[in-house]
């Protein structure tokens, strides 16, 4: 206490210490405090946080290997396939597809097909034994799994005749045609 009545500047710095302390500890409660009121998938069961969808690699679907038969070539195993992810230039003859998909309200799907060619010619698919059709592939990732009705584009013969019939517009008048025009030649005639 002899030192602080010394230097009034050095007495501040005792004062200010402890508050600065009590205060972060303070804000780090409170920061605490608001992890448990966050879940992974809401915050106060109220808010949902926006999470980007992730899709990289082609959707392989069972009609596509379907068509994929050995014999084929590069160029129309990637007609039917699409592009690999992965042509390493050390295994010329192997093709990778690889898919992946993260989709909130989905579950995450990972697949992995190689392709193996001999002399430009498709040998074999692998890993191909339990991909989904297409329609399967577009149910997996619908987050709305409630079946819809789709929208009916056309009329019963019933809702047709009970349409007002609007009244006909009289028809148009003919126009003239116009006055024929005679215009002098451009050139002069060369005789």
């Amino acid at each position: 206490m002899a030192r602080a009545a010394r230097h009034p500047e050095d007495a501040m710095t005792l004062l200010f210490l402890p508050r600065a302390g009590v205060g972060a500890l303070l804000a780090a409660a409170a920061l605490t405090g608001c992890q448990s009121l966050q879940t992974s998938d809401n915050f106060l069961g109220i808010l949902t946080p926006y999470r980007v969808e992730v899709v990289q690699g082609n959707v392989i679907t069972s009609e596509q290997v379907a068509m994929a038969r050995p014999g084929l070539t590069r160029a129309q195993v990637r007609d039917v396939m699409g592009s690999p992810l992965l042509a390493d230039p050390f295994h010329a003859d192997r093709w990778d597809y690889v898919f992946t998909i993260r989709r909130q309200g989905a579950e995450p799907q990972l697949r992995r097909i190689v392709v193996l060619f001999k002399n430009d010619a498709l040998v074999s698919v692998d890993g191909a034994a339990d991909l989904p059709s297409e329609r399967e592939f577009v149910a997996s990732i619908d987050p709305d799994k409630a079946p819809r009705n789709p929208p009916v584009l056309a009329l019963t013969e019933e809702q047709l005749k009970a349409l007002p019939v609007p009244p006909r517009a009289p028809a148009p008048e003919p126009v003239p045609p116009a006055p024929a025009r005679s215009y002098p030649p451009l050139e002069e005639p060369s005789s």
